[in-house]
């Protein structure tokens, strides 16, 4: 069965940079969009930031102009560089390929803290 594997969370200082990835395991055909979500202690998911396969993308206002989201067709990856993190951006980022059907990553931690 196909997964979705993320990497690159971290604890990282306000301020600070981190790059997350996430690549399937096996071939997914057909992949729409491509996604990273987030979820903090006691708080609902939400969308981050999605791309969609003719590389058109939208973000959360909280982040525009400090993430970017890319994606790598051929290797059915997707990434998010995030800059200028603050403590807010505390969470488990999840990616999600949306294809025949949706696919989730288990999640990844990313602390921002000094």
């Amino acid at each position: 069965q196909v997964q979705l594997v993320e990497s690159g969370g971290g604890l990282v200082q306000p301020g600070g940079s981190l790059r997350l990835s996430c690549a399937a395991s096996g071939s997914i055909f057909s992949i729409y969009n491509m996604g990273w979500y987030r979820q903090a202690p006691g708080q609902q998911r939400e969308l981050v930031a999605r791309i969609t396969r003719g590389g058109s993308t939208n973000y959360a206002d909280s982040v525009k102009g400090r993430f970017t989201i890319s994606r790598d067709n051929a290797k059915n990856t997707v990434y998010l560089q995030m800059n200028s993190l603050k403590p807010e951006d505390t969470a488990v980022y999840f990616c999600k390929f949306d294809a025949i059907r949706d696919y989730w990553g288990r999640g990844t931690q990313v602390t921002v803290s000094s």
